[in-house]
């Protein structure tokens, strides 16, 4: 395998004519996978959303299902409380028919009424805590419902993506393969301002033919003398308004659209 040094040095023993030739190849290239990307569309995005959404409908039933379980435990912990309750009210009633005097009698009765009203408590957090599991469950089937329907559309949105993928993806691999080769061939300052405009134009194009005496890229004219400096290919020129490299016609055999 080249070293970067030895493959710097085979991309510099190239003329300027060959290194925009190549350049432009490279272009070409680039251009043909950015048509595949364009082709799967907001596709890839959506099904990642699709998955993010379905993922945080589980995570919501799931901490629904542990919020009714929780609910459930204190609701038996108060029929518990009930039942203690209850019998303890027993205990302190017959213990009254035991008592000496009305002191007695009264701190019995005081102990009833209280039991009394710890029973009446608990049956008010019971149906307080039977209403939100109830809640809690509507939320969890709704939850569930529209997890489906969503789950049915991610499998839409994935087949639509494998279909398109599977009809790209050899074509993808050999462009990107040779988008590989071309930039090899290529000096890496050349190659760095190559991807640097490219990431800056709004349709990735870095180099641009002469079309009708103007920039293809932003369709801006070009003095004749610098046109026919492009024509000559003696050096890098780049447009003096969107910065694009300009090549000769002559180099490409086709203009980029």
């Amino acid at each position: 395998m080249a070293t970067e040094k030895s493959k710097a040095q085979d991309a510099n023993e190239l003329s300027v004519e060959e290194r925009l030739r190549t350049l432009y190849e490279l272009q070409v290239v680039d251009s043909e996978i950015d048509k595949i990307i364009t082709l799967r569309g907001e596709l890839p995005l959506e099904v990642q959303d699709l998955e993010d959404e379905i993922e945080g409908l589980d995570t919501r039933v799931r901490n629904l299902e542990t919020e009714i379980l929780n609910l459930e435990s204190q609701i038996a912990k108060k029929k518990s409380d009930i039942e203690t309750s209850k019998g303890l009210i027993a205990k302190y009633s017959e213990q009254q028919n035991n008592v000496r005097n009305n002191r007695e009698f009264e701190s019995l009765a005081k102990e009833i009424e209280f039991q009394t009203l710890e029973i009446e408590l608990a049956e008010k957090r019971i149906r307080e805590f039977t209403m939100q599991v109830k809640d809690k469950r509507r939320l969890i089937e709704d939850a569930k419902t529209h997890m489906q329907e969503r789950a049915i559309d991610l499998e839409n949105k994935r087949r639509e993506l494998d279909e398109i993928t599977s009809e790209t993806q050899k074509e993808e691999n050999d462009l990107r393969e040779r988008s590989e080769q071309l930039q090899h061939l290529i000096e890496p300052r050349l190659l760095y301002a190559y991807k640097r405009i490219r990431s800056n134009a709004r349709n990735g194009l870095a180099v641009a033919t002469v079309k009708r005496d103007a920039c293809g890229g932003c369709f801006n004219r070009i003095p004749p003398q610098r046109q026919l400096d492009i024509k000559l290919s003696k050096k890098v020129i780049v447009c003096e308004y969107c910065g694009r490299i300009l090549v000769d016609t002559s180099l490409s055999g086709e203009e980029i659209e």
